[in-house]
Parts: structure tokens; C-alpha cells; sequence
């Protein structure tokens, strides 16, 4: 994902008036290593997760970053058999973004965004923006509002 990308998340940011952060910094593949280097709570942050269905159509599940995709729920949810962990490769030909870089921004794809619900007891949350090195900080209830995802409980420890 090039800067010019990211550009495009600010312009849905700045189209629903939403307040947020940006910032740069070292390169982070972890989301211990974000939380690290964001000085925030590994819970505070959000992992977006590109999956695929039997189908072949995929998919954005988000996560609170101290926790992980239960894909049997999801699967349940969606209405289908199987749900995989997109390849490395598939996800950088769908998003133009690396794993770990990924943001949670589905919407910008047009795949589908599953939010578990877990994400907003914070009141912000972070995340990467497209590059290893660019984060976001914003409110969860207006990342709920830009996104307008399919809530759910998808996460298990």
C-alpha cells in the first residue's frame, strides 16, 4: 500500500468528520511489537484478518489484538464450511497491503468487514495503516461508523 492509499483512508476519515491520529514509526510486524512501540495496551489495538471462504470471496474479520479469530464461529456466522487465512499472497493481490500491514479497512476493498464486538470496550483504538511503519489512533464507535461492519463475537484467546 502506497502513501497515496492511505490517502484514501484519511478521505473517509475526513468525509465522516472523524478525529484521528496519525503517526510513523519504526517497522512493525507483531502486534506486541505495535503495542510496544504505540505505548498502548496489545488490546487496544485491531488486527484485521483477510480470510477466504469455500466460495473463494473473502473476507475482513477484525479483532481486538490480544486475541485471535475463532473462524468455526465466524464460518457458523457467514453461512459457510470452511473459512481459510488468506496466503500471503492472495491478501497483498486483494488489499495491495503486506500481512501485518493490513488495515481494517474492508471497506476500501469492497469484501465484506466482520467486527467482533470485544473491540469497543476500548474507547480508541489503533492500528496499522496500510504500511509497517504508519498507525492510526481514532475512537472504536467511529471506527464502527465509518466502517458500518457486521458486528459479531468472533474472537477466542
Amino acid at each position: 500500500m502506497s502513501e497515496g492509499e492511505i490517502k484514501r483512508i484519511e478521505a473517509i476519515l475526513k468525509k465522516y468528520h472523524i478525529d484521528y491520529e496519525k503517526s510513523k514509526h519504526e517497522a512493525v510486524f507483531t502486534s506486541e511489537q505495535a503495542a510496544r512501540i504505540r505505548g498502548v495496551s496489545l488490546k487496544q489495538g485491531v488486527k484485521s484478518i483477510i480470510l477466504r471462504t469455500d466460495e473463494g470471496k473473502f473476507i475482513d474479520a477484525l479483532v481486538p489484538a490480544n486475541l485471535r479469530v475463532d473462524t468455526k464461529k465466524l464460518a457458523n456466522l457467514i453461512g459457510t464450511k470452511c473459512l481459510k487465512f488468506a496466503s500471503p499472497e492472495e491478501v497483498l493481490e486483494e488489499t495491495g497491503c503486506e500481512v501485518g500491514a493490513v488495515p481494517p479497512f474492508g471497506i476500501l476493498w469492497d469484501i465484506p468487514v466482520y467486527m467482533d464486538k470485544k473491540i469497543l470496550e476500548n474507547r480508541k483504538v489503533d492500528f496499522n495503516a496500510g504500511l509497517h511503519t504508519v498507525s492510526i489512533k481514532m475512537k472504536s464507535s467511529d471506527l464502527k461508523k465509518v466502517l458500518d461492519p457486521i458486528m459479531c463475537d468472533i474472537s477466542k484467546e
